[in-house]
């Protein structure tokens, strides 16, 4: 599932051709992805202006001049695609409709912005712009990594007692938004603490030398264009490149990339998820 940097990717790639332009049309191919798309979805989106597309967590939101905003979750193998765009970024003719284009903004300015989802894990929905924070899919997300809010005081504060693996602790929406296993697992290794550690057992100075690591992951991996493990491209349609650069993550076997160590990346599982580390270098 595409994690913080990739769904910041394609926000990125999609704001050139839909902030400040007007959706001529929407085309909605079926009634549901994950769950049933909103009533009259179509007529809601069709002729407003996209304000502003802004992240939250692992969601796209499109803030529409009619005081709502249309809510995008990538989910397993979305995919949200331009063509024609008239801005010159990404110059691809308008393709011949595909069996899993599920929901099509026809874009004022000529370009067409496809949502192409095969396994319809993904999601769509709408909701009121000012009270967006209230919806159910994000009312309780914490603070953005990358944002003023996350800070070492907050993560100190999040992770004191807590007896969870820190790997489970950061993955915890309600602590830090938009982590997923990926860049957790790059993380932990950078900081060299493994990822079984009791949360609550760190010291405070190790677990505030966590957010700039943190943050700096993710801003590497956004400047790569995010990880294409399976499914995942930018709006573009090209690739993206940080999975070059893990240091563990999928390298079970290998040798670890840190200087004058000889062992091996582990991995062990974790509630469902494989952590992938080294055992001489995170303690």
């Amino acid at each position: 599932m595409p994690e913080l940097p990739e769904v910041e990717t394609v926000r990125r790639g999609l704001s050139p051709v839909m902030e400040g332009q007007v959706i001529a049309r929407a085309d909605i191919n079926r009634p549901d992805l994950r769950w049933p798309f909103p009533p009259d979805m179509a007529a809601r989106l069709s002729g407003y202006k996209v304000e502003r597309l802004r992240r939250r967590s692992k969601y796209i939101l499109a803030d529409l001049s009619s005081g709502e905003s249309l809510l995008i979750h990538l989910g397993m193998s979305g995919r949200m695609l331009i063509s024609g765009d008239p801005l010159g970024q990404f110059v691809h003719d308008h393709p011949s409709p595909e069996k899993h284009d599920h929901v099509v903004l026809h874009m004022a300015n000529g370009a067409r912005v496809t949502f192409n989802d095969p396994r319809r894990f993904g999601a769509m929905d709408l909701l009121d712009t000012q009270n967006a924070d209230a919806h159910k899919l994000l009312s309780s997300i914490g603070p953005e990594p990358l944002g003023n809010d996350f800070h070492e005081a907050h993560l100190v504060a999040a992770l004191k007692g807590r007896n969870m693996p820190i790997k489970s602790a950061l993955l915890d929406q309600r602590i830090v938004a938009g982590l997923g296993n990926i860049y957790v697992c790059e993380t932990l290794y950078r900081a060299g603490i493994h990822p079984t550690r009791k949360a609550g057992r760190i010291s405070a100075a190790r677990v505030a030398g966590l957010v700039p690591i943190i943050r700096q992951v993710l801003e590497e991996a956004i400047e790569a264009g995010g990880s294409t493990l399976r499914d995942f491209k930018q709006a573009d349609g090209e690739l993206g490149y940080f999975q070059h650069s893990f240091d563990v993550y999928g390298r079970e076997g290998e040798r670890c990339r840190s200087e004058g160590c000889t062992h091996q990346v582990g991995r062990i599982v974790q509630s469902g998820r494989s952590s992938f580390y080294c055992a001489q270098c995170q303690r």
